[in-house]
């Protein structure tokens, strides 16, 4: 069928015949832009989308962003998005949402298209601050940092306002990249020198986490103990095991007590977890299996897979297989099912 035949027939296609029985809305778009398929606007001439008309009464936000993260090609999706821009008629008087300009966003870059999903934003007066750091994770997925770092430059030039979720875009890429040192030399120059950013918890849980990754503990520590901002419970995991990969439990286990402490952020299983492979590798299983009790009777996170493990582990390496095995059927009873790592373990 030729994509001319196809259109006609949707065209000759009242909305209700379209949304009649299991047919729904969504399918239906996409049917008809699947019909029109639509192609690069830079490169092809754009085809009439009046057949989209008929679906301008169904217009809402979700339904927008669910048709976009639908499609598969994005090609599709933009026009789509075009289309509703300035729907005809509009007698809902849609408009887009944030969240619609994200989902475009987000299906432009995650194909690569940084120049079409730049200039539809710019185009909207939508290129803020929050936008470019969708671009600058973008890049650095794809190992473009020199592309990442000028973004965020262009963005602290006032481009956009704010840089705020630019500089945590950037800190994030760059630790990934196992660039620390360039983070921390950022960290220090736009927080602390410069104040161009007033950090939040995630600009500290990153740093946090890429000095924890090479192994500089006292300066995460530093930065954890100065933080100007909340924790969360990311911020206490992390800084849990950069300590436990230093072997340093003492610094874990007080860690771990001021969540017990704090009502807004108590310890989860990872944070007991964590704990307990640390104290299992240092081969203190006492406190391993102290920990693991107080994790049980606290009531509020209960031991998985990888708890066990941990523990089946340290007991195996400790030499004391029968206690290892009492700790497997343990596990099973409590109705967890055993892993590859449960048996090589001992």
């Amino acid at each position: 069928m030729t994509t001319a035949v196809a259109v006609s027939r949707h065209l000759h296609q009242p909305l209700s015949h379209l949304l009649s029985g299991s047919l729904q809305v969504i399918p239906a778009i996409k049917s008809v832009l699947q019909s029109l398929n639509p192609q690069n606007p830079r490169t092809h001439q754009s085809p009439n989308p009046s057949i989209l008309n008929q679906f301008s009464t169904c217009l809402t936000p979700n339904l927008v962003v669910q048709v976009i993260n639908d499609l598969t090609n994005p090609y599709h999706s933009l026009f789509f998005f075009t289309w509703a821009s300035s729907p005809s008629p509009n007698p809902n008087l849609y408009r887009h949402s944030h969240f619609c300009y994200i989902a475009i966003t987000d299906k432009l870059l995650s194909h690569k298209l940084f120049s079409l999903a730049a200039d539809l934003l710019k185009t909207h007066n939508k290129f803020s601050d929050f936008m470019v750091g969708k671009f600058i994770k973008a890049h650095g997925d794809l190992g473009h940092l020199k592309w990442a770092v000028k973004l965020f430059h262009q963005v602290r030039r006032g481009e956009v306002g704010d840089c705020l979720f630019s500089y945590n875009a950037l800190l994030g890429v760059l630790v990934k990249a196992n660039r620390v040192s360039d983070a921390w030399a950022y960290f220090g120059r736009i927080v602390i020198k410069d104040s161009v950013v007033k950090p939040d918890v995630s600009t500290y849980t990153t740093m946090i986490r890429g000095l924890c990754k090479v192994g500089m503990i006292e300066d995460a520590e530093k930065l954890f103990d100065e933080m100007s901002c909340g924790k969360n419970l990311m911020t206490y995991n992390i800084i849990i095991d950069g300590f436990c990969k230093k072997g340093l439990m003492e610094s874990a286990q007080r860690i771990l007590d001021q969540m017990v402490g704090d009502e807004a952020c108590p310890p989860d299983t990872v944070s007991y977890t964590t704990l307990i492979d640390g104290y299992c590798k240092k081969g203190e299983f006492g406190n391993a299996m102290r920990c693991f009790d107080e994790m049980v009777s606290g009531g509020n996170c209960e031991p998985n897979v990888l708890t066990y493990n941990a523990l089946i582990n340290g007991l195996c390496l400790n030499g004391d297989v029968d206690e290892a095995r009492r700790m497997m059927s343990r596990m099973r009873l409590s109705g967890l099912r055993d892993n590859i790592a449960t048996h090589t373990s001992c």
